[in-house]
């Protein structure tokens, strides 16, 4: 089981997910105005939607066509809804094939960045206070030839004649664009805009859900119930311990397994925060060697993600007995772990499992609390503020569930982790001398499986090859590499060859995600 979200009377826009890639990113554009969103199967009911009582409804783009068979629609009576309804790429061709309008394959496909030609009315609607030309991310190869009667044209693009379209009077708006992803010019202010033609206040706050999480999470726990916390000592399982112990105080235990792949020093640097900084009742295992055994031999990332996560639970569940009777496990899982690690709501493909959902046992034997699970990573920094967590310490780079496991490619060593403790140790240390640590959304090193021929000291060499990966993001569901300067490139490739013995070369990762992802496995 998880804990539920709580239900509260907070204006909401609903997204239907036909399976886009971005539409985890709409909900988090409109978040960005205090407007509550939440992300929904395009399977569900007109009916089930109505009772929500949605201030607006936009439907997400997706992979597929409407003219293969067995194409992802809605419930048809969800366009007699008196609500205001955004289309966007696909959702876009599904709401111009309802009202009459005609769908068919472009003569050429849009992909990446597409300019745009603002062509209609723009006081007071969609396109208010957004220029004629703008550039915008595109991702289709349908278009619409024909915009439905009495939908207005909005903006046309050179291999779309409908690039945009509304019925002002219905409340009907359609994108053939994204204006959720960062590449899409001023796109946050037309999602904006739709928000406002919902009539929506922005009511939805990180102080509003600080008090109905604390709630929620009372309700579920109820007056005698205990609850034991993964904590890793990142942001995400920090936050979701400072809630659940704001909620229900000593009733909550943290356990911190040291699973032997930690960063450099951390173990004792966890130790000094929680322990003796922020007071948290925590107990740590040190459980290290047995997860190196549950790793030996094991190459593949996949296996390797489950191995640990089933590992991780096994000591947990050892741990919680000895130490104590708990009903409750709580966990810092978000929203981005969960839309990769399965496809939660709608089509989408699941891309990778996460630590924190993919090695879980079917027969759980504690109920699963989980007060972030549908926050983004900068939603769980501001939360962490209004917490009062140290700003140092919230805006941590996120570290993944497996830890250096899945920043070895390859087998999962006590001498490679050795290796690459060093290397990320001098990464995250430069980084930071350079004052770009919080301005990057993650810095660190990779231990390629490559050995290669070297000279050092006259002498030759036959050492392991370093790949430094630095991205920039806003919330980790798209992500650029890092145009780090020169000069600091130089400095991490010479003293990462100079003083991690057993290193004899150092890369630079320069690809984007999509289509890489941000860690290596």
């Amino acid at each position: 089981m998880t804990l539920p979200h709580g239900r509260v009377a907070h204006q909401t826009i609903l997204v239907l997910d036909f399976g886009s890639q971005y539409t985890q990113l709409i909900a988090r554009r409109l978040r960005e105005f205090s407007v509550y969103s939440e992300i929904i199967s395009y399977k569900t009911s007109a009916a089930e939607i109505g009772m929500r009582n949605p201030q607006g409804i936009i439907l997400s783009g997706g992979p597929a066509s409407l003219s293969e068979v067995g194409a992802p629609k809605c419930d048809p009576n969800v366009f007699d809804l008196d609500v205001p309804i955004l289309g966007i790429c696909y959702g876009m061709q599904l709401l111009t094939e309802h009202y009459g309008g005609l769908v068919g394959g472009a003569a050429e496909r849009e992909y990446g960045s597409a300019a745009v030609t603002v062509a209609g009315s723009s006081v007071d609607g969609l396109f208010r206070e957004i220029p004629k030309e703008l550039k915008v991310w595109a991702s289709h190869g349908d278009f619409i030839s024909k915009a439905p009667q009495d939908f207005e044209v909005l903006a046309v693009s050179p291999n779309a004649p409908v690039a945009a379209m509304a019925d002002v009077k219905r409340k009907r708006y359609g994108l053939l664009f994204h204006p959720e992803v960062v590449h899409s010019e001023h796109g946050a202010t037309i999602l904006k805009n739709f928000t406002q033609l919902c009539d929506c206040r922005g009511d939805w706050t990180m102080s509003s859900f600080v008090e109905e999480a604390t709630d929620v999470i009372r309700t579920t726990v109820g007056s005698d119930g205990r609850v034991v916390c993964g904590l890793s000592g990142g942001v995400d399982s920090t936050v979701a311990a400072v809630l659940i112990h704001r909620a229900i105080g000593d009733r909550l235990t943290c356990i911190f397994v040291d699973n032997g792949l930690l960063r450099l020093n951390e173990r004792q640097q966890v130790e000094d925060r929680f322990t003796n900084q922020m007071q948290l009742p925590v107990v740590y295992q040190d459980a290290s060697q047995k997860f190196l055994d549950a790793l030996l031999c094991i190459t593949d990332p996949e296996e390797k993600r489950k191995t640990i996560g089933k590992t991780f639970i096994d000591v947990f569940e050892d741990t919680a007995k000895r130490i104590g009777d708990f009903d409750f496990l709580a966990q810092g899982t978000l929203y981005p772990d969960v839309i990769e690690s399965v496809s939660v709501v709608g089509p989408s493909a699941a891309i990778k499992s996460h630590h924190n959902v993919g090695g879980l046992p079917e027969h759980l034997r504690f109920t699963l609390v989980e007060p972030l699970r549908e926050l983004f990573k900068d939603e769980v920094r501001r939360l962490g503020t209004e917490l009062g967590l140290d700003d140092e310490f919230v805006w941590r780079q996120p570290f993944p569930g497996p830890g250096l496991a899945v920043r070895i490619l390859g087998e999962v060593t006590s001498d490679r982790l050795d290796l690459l403790r060093q290397a990320d140790a001098i990464v995250a240390e430069e980084i930071k001398r350079a004052g770009l640590y919080r301005q990057i959304w993650q810095s660190f090193a990779v231990l390629l499986p490559v050995q290669s021929v070297g000279v050092m000291g006259d002498e030759r060499t036959y050492e392991y090859t370093i790949a430094v990966r630095a991205v920039e993001s806003r919330d980790g569901m798209t992500a650029d590499w890092a145009r780090l300067p020169h000069d600091l490139l130089g400095v991490l490739s010479n003293r990462i060859v100079n003083e991690v013995q057993g290193i004899n070369r150092v890369v630079y990762d320069i690809s984007s995600k999509p289509p890489s992802t941000i860690e290596w496995e």
